[in-house]
């Protein structure tokens, strides 16, 4: 038994890889539906020929199953399911945070899952609200740890998903990371995040999320315990997280809602199908309405949707195009927004993951210049042999006079000629310059000058920056004049 993890391409903190949990492999990142058994909207067997190749089931709803516990164990939940994927099984902590108690201690689920023959086993961890107190969060995270590790003890050669517990407190969340880690789980999910998705805290999401990154290995598969709308995918894969569950496609479609990349519309309100997909294909917006199997063709549609979402993630990510398609989806919410901002003043450490050259750089307005591809540039910059004066031109020409001449691109700021072919210059597209890049650049130039205290500086711009020029790179002169 066992579960390893393997890296094939990399974007900012995301990774498209290889999770193999004993002969079966899962393409990531990847969606694991959520299926209860009690009411299949779409069957296991269906997933898979849409191409799912894991999904998640509720180890508590089957153990309390009149049913269906007995038939989990004779059976095996692949030969009940129909499927013969990846199965992943909750221990009942779900039913924990949202009734407070279950009938079931970690033991039992431990044992129920191993019976019932689950590929991914998860302890019985505590969930802790994002309104619960640091005292509350140190007790619960102190009583996950505990089962983590009797989980270890009893089915050491099972494959057992290490939770990360430590509600909003990054601290907490951080040090659980290195505790699970320490332990030797090589798939850990980030738990008790639904709350903050709820509620559209998707600045606090970002800060738990990479507080508990940087306490787990690179090494680890990250799942994120909840993440069901395919809007926020590509922001939480730029965080570093592998695999998410959902039964959002089931419950909204039990609600009337019609799952898009940027929202969900009920369905009530649709004129047309915005969507490629079979079920969108084949009918009208009023027949759907209509259908007496409007439920499963919902559901359908939402998990065709959702999974396409997961591929053009995967495709992102070996293109090297995944701030793109964040900077888009994230402009789709203004809470989106604001948790895409957060990520970027986290720049610095996921600078150190993302691939030094890519396919292209496109300039999306003030946000962009905050990207890791802006930063590395700056760090570079003091590498750039110069004469004793230097001068950093605007529009690429010359002025006698001085040893080295550089040429200005913004958000990046000065390079040589050399470099004019080469990632990030030869390969960004921007549109007219603004206040927002110009500035950025400037600050390359500040970098560059930093790094080389005794020669002198100037910079050809015209009247329209020559402001900003003075304003962002005090110590150089500024030749507008002669534009």
């Amino acid at each position: 038994m066992s579960i390893t993890f393997e890296v094939i391409h990399k974007d900012i903190a995301g990774r498209v890889g290889r999770l193999r949990v004993n002969e079966k492999t899962v393409r990531t990142p990847a969606l694991l539906p959520v299926v209860n058994p009690h009411l299949p909207l779409v069957t296991p067997r269906e997933m898979q020929e849409m191409g799912v190749e894991a999904l998640i089931t509720n180890a508590y709803i089957f153990r309390r199953s009149e049913e269906y516990c007995d038939r989990a164990v004779a059976e095996g939940l692949h030969r009940l399911l129909d499927f013969d994927g990846v199965i992943m099984t909750d221990s009942g902590s779900f039913q924990l945070s949202v009734y407070g108690e279950v009938e079931v201690n970690n033991r039992e689920t431990l044992e129920f899952q191993q019976a019932i023959g689950s590929d991914i086993i998860v302890p019985l961890d505590i969930p802790t609200p994002p309104d619960a107190g640091r005292e509350q969060a140190e007790q619960d995270l102190g009583v996950t740890i505990e089962r983590i590790r009797e989980a270890r003890d009893l089915f050491p050669d099972s494959n057992l998903a290490g939770p990360v517990q430590g509600g909003i407190f990054t601290d907490l969340r951080e040090g659980a990371g290195r505790a699970v880690g320490e332990l030797g789980f090589t798939f850990c999910p980030i738990g008790a995040v639904v709350p903050l998705m709820e509620t559209y805290r998707y600045r606090d999401l970002v800060q738990v999320v990479l507080a508990a990154k940087r306490g787990l290995s690179p090494a680890t598969a990250v799942h994120l315990f909840g993440a069901g709308h395919p809007s926020m995918f590509a922001l939480a894969v730029a965080m570093g997280c592998d695999l998410f569950d959902s039964a959002a496609y089931a419950l909204f479609a039990r609600e009337g809602r019609y799952i898009t990349t940027h929202g969900s519309l009920k369905i009530e309100e649709l004129a047309e199908l915005p969507c490629p997909c079979q079920v969108c294909r084949s009918m009208t917006a009023d027949e759907l309405r209509k259908s007496g199997d409007r439920e499963r063709l919902l559901a359908l549609h939402n998990l065709h949707v959702t999974l396409a979402e997961i591929a053009r993630i995967r495709q992102a990510v070996q293109d090297g195009t995944l701030w793109e398609l964040v900077d888009e989806r994230c402009r789709g919410h203004p809470r989106l927004l604001d948790g895409y901002r957060e990520l970027l003043r986290h720049a610095a450490e996921l600078e150190v993951d993302d691939p030094v050259s890519k396919r292209r750089f496109f300039y999306r307005g003030t946000e962009t210049c905050r990207r890791t591809e802006v930063l590395r540039y700056h760090r570079l910059i003091p590498r750039i042999p110069l004469g004793e004066r230097v001068l950093v031109s605007f529009d690429g020409r010359e002025v006698p006079g001085f040893d080295t001449v550089l040429n200005f691109k913004p958000p990046f700021g000065p390079y040589p000629a050399e470099l004019a072919e080469t990632f990030p210059i030869g390969q960004s597209e921007t549109p007219g310059w603004d206040e927002d890049m110009v500035r950025s650049g400037c600050a390359g130039i500040r970098s560059l000058m930093e790094a080389n205290p005794g020669k002198e500086f100037a910079v050809r711009c015209t009247d329209e920056w020559a402001w900003i020029v003075r304003e962002e790179v005090p110590g150089a002169e500024v030749l507008h004049e002669q534009v």
